[in-house]
Protein backbone atom coordinates (compact mmCIF):
# COMPACT_ATOMS: atom_id res chain seq x y z
CA UNK A 1 0.00 0.00 0.00
CA UNK A 2 1.29 3.50 -0.99
CA UNK A 3 -0.30 6.04 0.87
CA UNK A 4 -1.36 9.04 -1.24
CA UNK A 5 1.61 11.93 -0.78
CA UNK A 6 -0.54 15.40 -0.42
CA UNK A 7 1.24 18.51 -0.83
CA UNK A 8 0.57 21.17 2.17
CA UNK A 9 -2.96 23.04 1.01
CA UNK A 10 -4.08 26.46 2.40
CA UNK A 11 -8.24 26.41 3.14
CA UNK A 12 -8.62 29.73 4.50
CA UNK A 13 -7.82 33.09 2.96
CA UNK A 14 -5.48 36.00 3.73
CA UNK A 15 -1.22 36.76 4.25
CA UNK A 16 -1.68 34.21 7.00
CA UNK A 17 -2.15 31.36 5.27
CA UNK A 18 -0.60 32.23 1.97
CA UNK A 19 2.96 32.33 5.27
CA UNK A 20 1.73 29.22 6.43
CA UNK A 21 2.24 27.06 3.09
CA UNK A 22 5.12 28.68 2.28
CA UNK A 23 6.88 27.73 5.12
CA UNK A 24 6.02 24.17 4.99
CA UNK A 25 7.04 23.88 1.22
CA UNK A 26 10.87 25.18 2.05
CA UNK A 27 13.40 22.00 2.80
CA UNK A 28 16.57 22.97 4.32
CA UNK A 29 19.92 21.72 2.76
CA UNK A 30 20.89 19.42 5.26
CA UNK A 31 17.46 17.56 5.20
CA UNK A 32 19.45 15.49 2.08
CA UNK A 33 19.28 12.32 2.15
CA UNK A 34 21.98 9.92 2.16
CA UNK A 35 23.08 6.19 1.50
CA UNK A 36 21.59 3.38 -0.27
CA UNK A 37 17.00 2.68 0.65
CA UNK A 38 16.02 -0.67 1.64
CA UNK A 39 15.55 -3.40 -0.84
CA UNK A 40 13.08 -6.30 -1.06
CA UNK A 41 14.16 -10.27 -1.75
CA UNK A 42 10.36 -11.38 -1.04
CA UNK A 43 7.15 -10.90 0.81
CA UNK A 44 4.30 -12.38 2.21
CA UNK A 45 0.73 -11.34 3.61
CA UNK A 46 0.30 -12.75 6.84
CA UNK A 47 -2.66 -10.52 7.68
CA UNK A 48 -5.32 -9.17 6.33
CA UNK A 49 -8.81 -7.17 7.54
CA UNK A 50 -10.76 -3.97 6.36
CA UNK A 51 -8.38 -1.57 8.16
CA UNK A 52 -4.85 -2.94 7.99
CA UNK A 53 -2.56 -5.44 5.97
CA UNK A 54 0.62 -7.15 7.83
CA UNK A 55 3.36 -8.04 5.15
CA UNK A 56 6.65 -9.87 6.00
CA UNK A 57 9.37 -8.99 4.10
CA UNK A 58 13.14 -10.51 3.44
CA UNK A 59 14.76 -7.30 3.02
CA UNK A 60 18.11 -6.38 2.39
CA UNK A 61 19.26 -3.47 4.57
CA UNK A 62 21.01 -0.27 3.56
CA UNK A 63 24.20 -1.56 4.75
CA UNK A 64 23.52 -4.64 2.18
CA UNK A 65 22.66 -6.95 5.35
CA UNK A 66 19.94 -9.65 4.97
CA UNK A 67 17.27 -8.39 7.67
CA UNK A 68 13.42 -9.87 8.42
CA UNK A 69 11.18 -7.47 8.28
CA UNK A 70 7.11 -6.91 9.26
CA UNK A 71 5.07 -3.90 8.12
CA UNK A 72 1.59 -2.87 8.65
CA UNK A 73 0.20 -1.13 6.04
CA UNK A 74 -3.26 1.17 6.76
CA UNK A 75 -6.08 1.49 4.45
CA UNK A 76 -6.93 4.63 5.40
CA UNK A 77 -4.94 7.75 5.78
CA UNK A 78 -5.02 9.22 9.19
CA UNK A 79 -7.11 12.70 9.85
CA UNK A 80 -6.71 15.17 12.85
CA UNK A 81 -7.89 18.50 12.91
CA UNK A 82 -8.11 21.14 16.00
CA UNK A 83 -11.32 22.58 15.67
CA UNK A 84 -10.19 26.74 17.27
CA UNK A 85 -12.97 28.82 18.25
CA UNK A 86 -13.02 32.63 17.71
CA UNK A 87 -12.28 33.28 21.67
CA UNK A 88 -8.89 30.83 21.80
CA UNK A 89 -10.92 27.47 22.78
CA UNK A 90 -10.72 24.03 21.23
CA UNK A 91 -13.31 21.33 21.03
CA UNK A 92 -11.86 17.94 22.33
CA UNK A 93 -13.17 14.20 22.07
CA UNK A 94 -12.50 11.70 24.60
CA UNK A 95 -12.98 8.14 25.11
CA UNK A 96 -11.91 4.93 25.77
CA UNK A 97 -9.57 3.11 22.95
CA UNK A 98 -8.91 -0.53 22.37
CA UNK A 99 -5.07 -0.85 21.80
CA UNK A 100 -3.58 0.66 25.33
CA UNK A 101 -7.08 -0.50 26.93
CA UNK A 102 -6.87 3.62 28.57
CA UNK A 103 -8.86 6.37 27.97
CA UNK A 104 -7.65 9.50 26.00
CA UNK A 105 -8.68 13.37 25.36
CA UNK A 106 -7.92 14.16 21.60
CA UNK A 107 -8.56 16.38 18.83
CA UNK A 108 -11.27 15.00 16.45
CA UNK A 109 -9.64 12.29 14.76
CA UNK A 110 -10.22 9.80 12.14
CA UNK A 111 -9.95 7.98 8.66
CA UNK A 112 -10.16 8.53 4.92
CA UNK A 113 -9.88 6.25 2.26
CA UNK A 114 -6.32 6.50 -0.16
CA UNK A 115 -7.47 8.50 -2.84
CA UNK A 116 -10.18 10.51 -1.19
CA UNK A 117 -9.40 14.79 -0.70
CA UNK A 118 -7.82 14.56 3.51
CA UNK A 119 -10.01 17.62 3.82
CA UNK A 120 -13.13 16.09 2.84
CA UNK A 121 -12.16 13.33 5.61
CA UNK A 122 -11.55 16.16 7.79
CA UNK A 123 -14.81 17.61 7.36
CA UNK A 124 -16.78 14.46 7.73
CA UNK A 125 -14.51 13.98 11.04
CA UNK A 126 -15.23 17.04 12.47
CA UNK A 127 -19.39 16.58 12.10
CA UNK A 128 -18.97 13.09 13.02
CA UNK A 129 -17.76 13.53 16.21
CA UNK A 130 -18.10 16.63 17.48
CA UNK A 131 -20.67 18.44 15.42
CA UNK A 132 -19.24 21.43 13.80
CA UNK A 133 -18.21 22.55 10.63
CA UNK A 134 -15.88 24.84 9.41
CA UNK A 135 -15.79 27.76 7.32
CA UNK A 136 -12.13 28.66 6.87
CA UNK A 137 -9.63 25.52 6.79
CA UNK A 138 -5.98 24.89 6.77
CA UNK A 139 -3.80 21.96 5.96
CA UNK A 140 -1.29 22.49 8.96
CA UNK A 141 0.75 19.17 9.17
CA UNK A 142 1.80 15.95 7.67
CA UNK A 143 3.08 13.60 9.90
CA UNK A 144 4.31 9.90 9.76
CA UNK A 145 2.88 8.51 12.52
CA UNK A 146 5.04 5.57 13.41
CA UNK A 147 7.38 4.76 10.57
CA UNK A 148 9.58 2.33 11.54
CA UNK A 149 6.76 -0.01 11.29
CA UNK A 150 4.01 1.03 9.71
CA UNK A 151 3.75 2.68 6.39
CA UNK A 152 0.60 5.41 8.43
CA UNK A 153 0.57 8.77 7.08
CA UNK A 154 -1.42 11.70 9.15
CA UNK A 155 -3.17 14.99 8.04
CA UNK A 156 -3.41 17.59 10.37
CA UNK A 157 -5.76 20.85 10.07
CA UNK A 158 -6.78 23.63 11.17
CA UNK A 159 -10.15 24.82 11.10
CA UNK A 160 -11.76 27.81 12.10
CA UNK A 161 -15.04 29.58 11.59
CA UNK A 162 -16.90 27.30 13.13
CA UNK A 163 -20.68 26.74 13.34
CA UNK A 164 -22.97 23.73 15.04
CA UNK A 165 -23.73 20.83 11.94
CA UNK A 166 -25.80 17.74 12.80
CA UNK A 167 -23.20 15.12 14.88
CA UNK A 168 -23.30 10.92 13.64
CA UNK A 169 -20.41 9.29 15.69
CA UNK A 170 -19.18 5.68 14.75
CA UNK A 171 -21.45 2.84 16.28
CA UNK A 172 -18.53 1.61 18.10
CA UNK A 173 -17.58 5.32 19.77
CA UNK A 174 -18.87 6.28 22.85
CA UNK A 175 -17.17 10.13 23.38
CA UNK A 176 -17.35 12.63 25.79
CA UNK A 177 -16.78 16.25 24.04
CA UNK A 178 -15.51 19.31 26.06
CA UNK A 179 -14.62 23.11 25.06
CA UNK A 180 -10.95 24.19 26.63
CA UNK A 181 -9.03 27.25 26.13
CA UNK A 182 -6.12 26.07 23.95
CA UNK A 183 -2.82 27.20 26.13
CA UNK A 184 -4.64 24.80 28.60
CA UNK A 185 -4.88 21.60 26.37
CA UNK A 186 -1.16 22.25 25.15
CA UNK A 187 -0.39 22.27 28.62
CA UNK A 188 -2.20 18.88 29.44
CA UNK A 189 -0.75 17.13 26.32
CA UNK A 190 2.79 18.31 26.96
CA UNK A 191 2.27 17.33 30.81
CA UNK A 192 1.91 14.03 29.51
CA UNK A 193 -2.09 13.86 30.60
CA UNK A 194 -2.58 13.86 26.56
CA UNK A 195 -0.05 11.27 25.12
CA UNK A 196 -1.99 11.07 21.72
CA UNK A 197 0.81 11.52 19.34
CA UNK A 198 -1.79 13.52 16.21
CA UNK A 199 -3.02 15.60 19.16
CA UNK A 200 0.39 16.78 20.26
CA UNK A 201 1.88 17.61 17.33
CA UNK A 202 -1.45 19.36 15.81
CA UNK A 203 -1.70 21.79 19.32
CA UNK A 204 2.02 22.93 18.91
CA UNK A 205 1.56 23.35 15.66
CA UNK A 206 -1.29 25.68 15.80
CA UNK A 207 0.47 27.24 19.25
CA UNK A 208 3.56 27.92 17.09
CA UNK A 209 1.45 29.43 14.07
CA UNK A 210 -0.11 31.80 16.43
CA UNK A 211 3.76 33.04 18.02
CA UNK A 212 4.56 33.23 14.45
CA UNK A 213 1.99 35.36 13.15
CA UNK A 214 0.25 33.13 11.02
CA UNK A 215 -3.46 33.64 13.02
CA UNK A 216 -5.53 36.29 12.78
CA UNK A 217 -4.39 38.59 15.50
CA UNK A 218 -7.37 38.71 17.67
CA UNK A 219 -7.24 35.08 18.03
CA UNK A 220 -3.40 34.36 18.45
CA UNK A 221 -3.73 37.15 21.47
CA UNK A 222 -6.28 34.72 22.88
CA UNK A 223 -4.19 31.74 22.78
CA UNK A 224 -1.15 33.38 23.93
Amino acid sequence: MTPKRCKPQTYGRGPAATRDQRAMSQKPAWLKPHGKPWGVSSSQVVYDNPWITVTEYQAIAPTGRPALYGKVGFKNQAIGVVPLHDDGTVTLVGQNRFSLANYSWEVPEGGAPHGEDPLDGAKRELAEEVGLQASDWRHVLRLELSNSVTDEICHGFLAMGLTPTDTAPDETEDLAVARVPLREALDAAVAGHMPDAITVALLLRVHLMAVRGELPADLAAAIL
